[in-house]
């Protein structure tokens, strides 16, 4: 079983406008990005050729420049090409999907891609013909948006037709050239009263394969469905005669391909209700269901192979999470492929998908402009950086065992917490064989807040307090790390009282600075990763825009330079150490930050002095603690700062506070920072922003998921 990968490279139309995820990721504009992929050790790679891309205008000269020389990099690293011609297309603007010139059409520039690289062996003319189909068809989300059966289907036979069309105009060129067809391998469960529409629906997925076999005809069990929903016998006949069976069948799962349709709609949200026209119901990910088990691709694969006996991929292996659940969704994929393996089916390849990661599919395509997330490599810097799992692909494509302390979790799928609808299955607790995480500062809200986080990703970890660990005492941090033999220390200890450090400099010098020296010696010795924090406070507030990891620190006040100094002593003794600068934190699980000061001075009509002269960028403590772990298991290190994107005053902070919980806004006074007389003099200016891109969401999503967490844990509302 081979390690294949692959770009997301969908270019889907919403309306007039193409939305090309290739473009988003910025791919044509970096010379190296292949160079990192080749690294990999790769076997084949899908790599779009795609033709909204190439040939946008009818009749116009194809200009393959960029993608020659990205093509023939790829063969000089003697990495396959998988050339993917139309991925969740509708073609260019001068075809129309419903009709022969789609497939015509893709037919014509099919040829075109094979003259021009005649040494590609292996195309994808159409990924996912069904789901997109669905999409384009049956949900009306992208073009031609249509929501009837008679739209699903005459897209698909398109989409199958100009797969065969495409295949023969390819193998004009090269006779051998060879067809790896993607699908998406969904399952659909049901309660009893719906089964009738599951049994459509599972029926109708193998449907784009049954007609590229040439099994559709008069005992086809669809046959009637595809004659009363419009579809021709003559459209039918076309594959009998023009069978094109894939020389492999690539099957892409994901956690949402299972789905669970419950005609009892009080359960679920209004977005997921729906019908047939007989019956009303919701459609839900099964995952998400406390009345169904997933079946997972092992039984899926089984399923597919059984009905075809064709080679087997699965073509896209990804799952848009924290980072040690990607890696325990790729280890738990790839063990269930071996498993096939093991078995004698023939399965060619996983294939690790999104490898630059990809945009916009929280809100299916449908908006631009998507949210990013990770793959692979994290591009947000407009670099790939690599994340942790480009060791494990690459002890993947070697056949090495890879391990890692964070896999001895379980996946958020097999946890009780996948459960949105219906009772919560009994929570067994996870027995951890591996290494901690050591989260020193028992008391603090940092502290309680990565202990609330790494429970709910499933990392073991202990939490200590000052009696167990002292970080001022080299010895009870030796004989802690010998002892616990965590693989990670984050230290959120720390002297945090800003003003009172100018009068208690020693003891604030000794925690911020002293003790992660010493945390830093230790850590270097043991080969234990060390996480520590900074704060914004290292500047002086001479800029106006805002500063990155670049930027020379110059505090102006003893508990900055402690901090600052602190940084110093981690660079020196333990180069690989991780530094989190960040701002002013509001959390949902204390009650000392800045919001909640706001509103309980408000609620009960005293004044509330804030300054309007000095800015920050607030920060979101469960954004924070998630992209802080996600770095560590990354294996990063040096100074990174995550910060909340958007800049704003103190007094303008109040005042958006108060405006959301419907507060009296004129109780909020402001005042420049120095009439409010305190001892620590404060930088005017500290907005953080990072030359690594931005990691965190912007201040308004976090302040929203702050009071909707709130009001889960009844602190403030």
């Amino acid at each position: 079983m081979e390690i294949w990968g692959g770009l997301e490279c969908t270019i889907n139309r919403v309306g007039y406008q193409y939305f090309s995820q290739l473009d988003d990721a910025g791919h044509d504009d970096r010379t190296t990005d292949l160079e990192d992929i080749a690294a990999l050790g790769l076997t084949s790679i899908r790599y779009p050729v795609l033709w909204e891309k190439h040939q946008p205008q009818l009749n116009t000269v194809i200009n393959w420049h960029k993608t020659r020389e990205k093509l023939l990099y790829l063969k000089e690293q003697n990495i396959e090409v998988i050339a993917g011609l139309v991925h969740h297309g509708s073609g260019p603007l001068y075809v129309d999907i419903l009709n022969d010139s789609f497939s015509a059409g893709l037919a014509k520039y099919a040829k075109e891609v094979a003259t021009a690289f005649p040494w590609i062996n292996h195309y994808t003319p159409i990924n996912e013909p069904l789901t997109t189909a669905r999409f384009c068809g049956l949900y009306g989300l992208w073009w031609p948006h249509e929501s009837n059966d008679y739209s699903f289907l005459k897209i698909l036979f398109q989409e199958c037709k100009a797969t065969v069309l495409a295949m023969q105009a390819i193998r004009t060129v090269n006779p051998k050239a060879k067809l790896v067809h993607t699908e998406d391998l969904g399952k659909t469960h049901a309660t009893a009263l719906l089964g009738y529409q599951a049994e459509l629906e599972n029926k109708r997925r193998w449907l784009g394969l049954d007609l590229l076999c040439g099994r559709v005809n008069q005992q086809h069990p669809l046959y009637v469905y595809l004659i009363e929903n419009g579809i021709t016998p003559a459209e039918i006949a076309f594959f009998e005669k023009h069978t094109c069976v894939p020389d492999v069948l690539g099957f892409n799962y994901y956690i949402t391909s299972e789905r669970f349709i419950d005609e009892d709609l009080d359960t679920y949200p209004k977005h997921t209700h729906g019908g047939n026209g007989k019956h009303q119901y919701a459609d839900i990910e099964a995952v998400r269901s406390s009345k169904v088990k997933i079946l997972g691709p092992y039984k899926l694969l089984k399923e597919a192979w059984r009905r075809y006996e064709i080679p087997l991929a699965l073509t896209e292996v990804h799952l848009h999470c924290t980072r040690e659940e990607q890696m325990r969704w790729l280890n738990y994929v790839h063990q269930e492929a071996q498993q096939l393996e093991n078995e004698g089916i023939d399965i060619k390849a996983i294939t690790i998908w999104a490898l630059l990661g990809a945009f916009g599919w929280d809100k299916l395509l449908t908006q631009p402009n998507g949210n990013y997330e990770s793959g692979v490599f994290d591009i947000r810097a407009g670099i790939l950086r690599k994340t942790a799992l480009v060791a494990m692909v690459k002890a993947l494509a070697k056949k090495e065992d890879f391990t890692h302390p964070v896999l001895c979790g379980g996946g958020w799928w097999e946890k009780h917490y996948r459960v949105l609808y219906g009772e919560l299955p009994k929570e067994l607790a996870s027995k951890f064989d591996c290494k901690p995480i050591l989260v020193l500062g028992k008391s603090g809200t940092l502290g309680n807040a990565f202990a609330k986080i790494c429970t709910k990703r499933d990392l073991h970890f202990k939490l200590l307090s000052r009696a167990d660990v002292d970080i001022l005492n080299p010895l009870q941090i030796e004989q802690i790390i010998l002892k616990e033999q965590p693989w990670a220390i984050i230290n959120t200890t720390g002297f945090v009282r800003v003003d009172d450090a100018e009068e208690q400099q020693e003891e604030c010098y000794n925690t911020n600075t002293i003790g992660c020296r010493n945390l830093a010696i230790l850590c270097e010795k043991h080969r234990v990763k060390l996480l520590t924090f900074s704060s914004d406070l290292v500047f002086d507030g001479a800029k106006n825009y805002p500063y990155t990891e670049d930027d020379e620190p110059n505090p102006l006040n003893i508990y900055g330079k402690s901090k600052f100094r602190g940084e110093e002593k981690v660079l020196k003794h333990h180069p690989n150490g991780l530094i989190i600068r960040s701002s002013t934190f509001f959390g949902p699980w204390d009650e000392y930050n800045y919001i909640h000061q706001v509103i309980n001075c408000l609620k009960v009509g005293l004044p509330f002095i804030a300054p309007n002269d000095v800015v920050i960028s607030p920060t979101y403590v469960p954004n924070l603690v998630n992209i802080s772990l996600d770095l560590l298991i990354d294996n990063e290190s040096g100074i990174w700062h995550l910060a909340n994107t958007g800049a704003l005053s103190f007094v303008e902070f109040a005042l958006l506070v108060a405006k959301h919980q419907g507060l009296d806004e004129s109780l909020i006074i402001a005042k420049p920072i120095e009439e409010i007389n305190l001892k620590a003099k404060r930088p005017l200016y500290s907005v953080l922003a990072s030359k690594n891109g931005s990691l965190l969401p912007s201040l308004n999503d976090a302040l929203k998921r702050y009071f909707e967490e709130v009001k889960l844990f009844d602190l403030v509302l």
